[in-house]
C-alpha cells in the first residue's frame, strides 16, 4: 500500500494528540490511490480501545461518497503495543474491503504505521511505502 507522506503524518500527528487515548480515523481515494483523511473522534475516549462514533462515521461516509472517493482505510493508535491488530482490532473489524492501518506510539520518537488486511479473522500483513 503506497500511502502519502502527508497522509502519514497527519495519521501520527492525531495519534500523537490523542495520546494517551487511541486515536481513530479514515482514509478516502479512488483506485487504490489514497487523497484524504478524515479524523474521527474516538467515542470510547481509552488508551485500550476505539469506537467511532455512528452518526460521525455515517456523515463522513456520505462526505467521501459525495466527493467521487471511496473509504480505503480504517486507522487507528495503539499507545504503548506494537503496531499489529490486537484480538478485539480482529474481532471488529467488519469492512473486509478496508484495509486496517494501525500506528504505534510504542517508540515514540519513532512512530511505526504497518497496514493489514482482517477478512473472517485472518490478518494479512500489507507492504507500506510511503511516498
Amino acid at each position: 500500500m503506497d500511502i502519502p507522506r502527508k497522509l502519514r503524518d497527519a495519521m501520527v500527528a492525531h495519534a500523537i494528540e490523542d495520546d494517551p487515548n487511541e486515536c481513530c480515523g479514515l482514509l478516502s481515494g479512488r483506485d487504490g490511490t489514497l487523497t484524504g483523511h478524515h479524523r474521527m473522534r474516538n467515542a470510547e475516549q481509552s488508551p485500550y480501545r476505539y469506537s467511532m462514533d455512528g452518526k460521525e462515521l455515517l456523515m463522513t461516509l456520505r462526505e467521501i461518497e459525495d466527493g467521487g472517493a471511496e473509504l480505503q482505510v480504517i486507522y487507528h493508535s495503539h499507545t504503548h503495543s506494537p503496531a499489529y491488530p490486537s484480538a478485539t482490532d480482529v474481532r471488529l473489524a467488519t469492512w473486509p474491503e478496508a484495509s486496517y492501518v494501525l500506528v504505534s506510539l510504542e517508540k515514540r520518537d519513532a512512530p511505526d504505521v504497518r497496514s493489514y488486511r482482517i477478512v473472517d479473522g485472518e490478518v494479512t500483513e500489507e507492504t507500506v511505502v510511503i511516498v
